[in-house]
């Protein structure tokens, strides 16, 4: 059984409003369908279907102020409710008290500790290694997890060999933004399809997409709607190559934040948890989820690496 994580920054289930919630306005026929033919907003939660299940995820775990993305990724990957433990949110990046969390007791630790196989799919640049390097980037908490747990961070040969995707899916970015004209590019049905392709490879796997919370920060909605049908794209490729008798995709976010863009600061809705795959699994390891803290606990028994 393989089981691939796609994490979402920044996206929370807001009104049903296009004029505040790119949810509302952008065309994503395919991620529409899985959901009874709705938007991905607070209304239209919870859904069970015939491929996808759909629940409403408290992010503010009990604890007081808004949600922020070093706790709530934290919490998805250990299951600990760290903000209570702490008594606060924290982010972006993880401070050492959050960090102290990720080493050992997360998901990508838990799967190697068990002999299977784990891995981060997002292939990074030259220049975040060097940001990291001189001490001018910190690892978010994701990364962090990640080479915590004996693991490389794929990097520009990893991407250019097809062995990890570009943060944005397609690859535009390293050849727009980064400099390397040459760079592979996708169209989105296509990286959806490698993305298949790709986490067929791992038990556990994990794509992290961030530029959802930084549209929502930058209030900028043609943006924020251009992104969500190039991921509608990459959703449909993705689903096309995906085996949900054997797999299991869940999607899910650390906070709302891009689903309401009337303010650029991060909201206190619930997130998406979004189960793709066989009904049986969704119901058997999934079923009474309500909090953050309950995702990573229910991943770990579905992989069995408890």
């Amino acid at each position: 059984m393989n089981l691939l994580f796609l994490f979402l920054d920044g996206i929370g289930l807001g009104e049903n409003d296009p004029e505040i919630n790119p949810f509302a306005r952008a065309q994503t026929p395919t991620l529409n369908q899985l959901i009874g033919g709705k938007p991905l907003t607070r209304h239209t939660a919870p859904f069970e279907g015939d491929r996808a299940t759909l629940l409403a995820v408290d992010a503010g775990v009990g604890v007081k102020g808004l949600p922020q993305s070093a706790t709530g990724q934290a919490i998805l990957l250990t299951g600990i409710n760290i903000p209570a433990e702490l008594g606060y949110h924290y982010g972006p990046k993880p401070n050492p008290e959050v960090a102290s969390y990720l080493n050992g007791a997360t998901l990508f630790s838990k799967t190697v500790h068990a002999g299977k196989k784990a891995a981060l799919l997002n292939g990074y640049p030259p220049r975040y290694f060097g940001g990291i390097e001189s001490g001018k980037r910190l690892y978010s908490s994701i990364p962090l997890a990640v080479t915590n747990a004996g693991l490389s961070l794929f990097n520009k040969d990893d991407f250019y060999a097809g062995h990890a995707l570009s943060a944005d899916f397609t690859g535009e970015g390293w050849r727009g933004f980064l400099g390397f004209p040459d760079a592979p590019s996708y169209e989105p049905v296509q990286a959806g399809i490698k993305l298949a392709e790709l986490a067929r490879q791992y038990d556990f796997s994990l794509f992290e997409y961030w530029a959802s919370d930084y549209a929502g920060h930058k209030q900028d909605m043609p943006w924020a709607v251009n992104q969500l049908e190039t991921f509608d794209g990459v959703l449909k490729g993705l689903l096309e190559a995906w085996q949900d008798e054997d797999d299991l995709i869940v999607l899910t976010s650390d906070h709302g934040n891009m689903e309401d863009l009337s303010t650029r600061r991060h909201t206190d809705a619930k997130v998406p948890l979004l189960l793709i795959g066989d009904l049986r699994a969704r119901q058997k390891f999934f079923s009474g989820i309500r909090a953050l803290t309950d995702i990573a606990p229910a991943i770990e028994k579905f992989l069995q690496v408890q």
